[in-house]
C-alpha cells in the first residue's frame, strides 16, 4: 500500500469513529433521562459530527478523486467504513451509553494528545482543537460512571453490567496493523499498544472510586478497522444514508 493510500485509510479510521459515534449519540436527542442530559448528549454528537466533517474534508483532499466530504461520509458501503466496533454498539440503557462514552473518551483523549504533535500538520491542528471537546466528554462520562456506580443498588447493577458487556470491545483500540505501524514510523500517529497502560490506570481509578469491578483482560472483538463490522452498522447506515441515496446530490 502506498503512503498516500495508507494515510487515507488512517484518516478514515479516525473520521469514521467520530462519524458513527456521533450518529449513535444523536439517537438520544429527545430521549435523554433528564433534559440537561438530553442536551449534553446532543452536544456530544454535534462535537463528533463536526470532527468527522473535518476528517472527511481531509480524506477528500488526500483521496483526490473529486468526492466531497458528504459523498465520503454517506455513500460508502459497510465494509468501507473503518471505525472500531465499540462505537457502533447500540445505545442500550443510559448506563450502557455512559460506559461506551467513558471507555472511548479515555482512549480517544490519549490518541489526540499524541496526534497533537504529529508530523502531519493538518492532523496535529485537528487534534489540538478536538482535544478540548473530548476532555469534556471524558469528564462528563466519568462523572456519570461515579454517580451511577456509587448510587442505588439498581444503578450500580446497571453500570457494572454495562462495563462488563462493553469491555470485550475495548481491546481493538490497542491493536496495531501495518497501516498503524506505518503511520507510527512516519511520526503521524501513536503506537496504540503503548497507550493501553495509561488507559487502564485511568479507567481503573474511576471504576474503583465508583465501587465497580474492572473486568479481566480476555479475548476481544476486532475487525472494524479492516471493515469487518457487527450487524449494528448496517442499521445505522440505513438511517444515516437514506436521504443521500434516495435523492442523490440533494441540498438543503
Amino acid at each position: 500500500m502506498s503512503q498516500n493510500n495508507a494515510l487515507l485509510e488512517y484518516v478514515l479510521r479516525l473520521g469514521d469513529n467520530t462519524l458513527i459515534l456521533g450518529q449513535r449519540l444523536s439517537e438520544w436527542c429527545g430521549h435523554g433521562p433528564v433534559l440537561e442530559e438530553d442536551i449534553a448528549l446532543t452536544n456530544h454528537a454535534l462535537d463528533y459530527l463536526g470532527q468527522a466533517t473535518l476528517m472527511m474534508q481531509y480524506a477528500s483532499k488526500v483521496q483526490d478523486e473529486g468526492k466531497d466530504e458528504d459523498q465520503i461520509a454517506f455513500l460508502r458501503d459497510a465494509p468501507e467504513y473503518k471505525n472500531i466496533l465499540l462505537v457502533e454498539l447500540p445505545n442500550g440503557d443510559y448506563a450502557h451509553t455512559v460506559a461506551r462514552q467513558f471507555l472511548f473518551s479515555a482512549w480517544y483523549s490519549l490518541v489526540l494528545e499524541n496526534i497533537s504533535s504529529s508530523s502531519d500538520e493538518f492532523l496535529a491542528s485537528f487534534a489540538v482543537k478536538s482535544l478540548k471537546e473530548v476532555k469534556y466528554h471524558l469528564q462528563h462520562s466519568s462523572d456519570w460512571v461515579l454517580r451511577l456506580g456509587d448510587g442505588t443498588e439498581e444503578s450500580h447493577r446497571r453500570m457494572q453490567d454495562a462495563i462488563d458487556k462493553i469491555w470485550p470491545y475495548t481491546g481493538e483500540m490497542f491493536t496495531m496493523d501495518s497501516i498503524d505501524q506505518l503511520m507510527f514510523d512516519q511520526k503521524i500517529g501513536p503506537n496504540f499498544i503503548s497507550l493501553k497502560a495509561v488507559w487502564l490506570d485511568h479507567v481503573k481509578a474511576i471504576l474503583e472510586e465508583a465501587g465497580l469491578t474492572m473486568p479481566p483482560d480476555a479475548w476481544s472483538h476486532s475487525g472494524g478497522k479492516q471493515g469487518r463490522h457487527t450487524e449494528h452498522l448496517g442499521f445505522i447506515l440505513s438511517d444515516m444514508q437514506f436521504l443521500q441515496r434516495a435523492y442523490p446530490g440533494a441540498k438543503w
